[in-house]
């Protein structure tokens, strides 16, 4: 999912939005500042350093930390 979206989505959320993972596991994404911000299951916290990488299966986006939300 592209970042236009994930911001719509937490916008709507006021302020929150949770999306569920590959593995059936949820992530909040939230703004901190200018940052977006993803919390696992576990309360375990990344920014999202470079947001929009197109790949040929999709998007990425580049983190800080690695998170287990299952």
């Amino acid at each position: 999912m592209d970042s236009k979206k994930i911001m719509k989505a937490i916008k709507k959320g006021k302020g929150k939005a949770m999306f569920k993972t590959v593995s059936g596991g949820m992530l909040t994404a939230m703004m901190d500042g200018n940052a977006l911000v993803l919390t696992d299951e576990k309360g375990g916290q990344s920014r999202v350093t470079i947001a929009d990488v197109r790949q040929s299966n999709g998007v990425i986006h580049v983190v800080d930390t690695v998170l287990m939300p299952n």
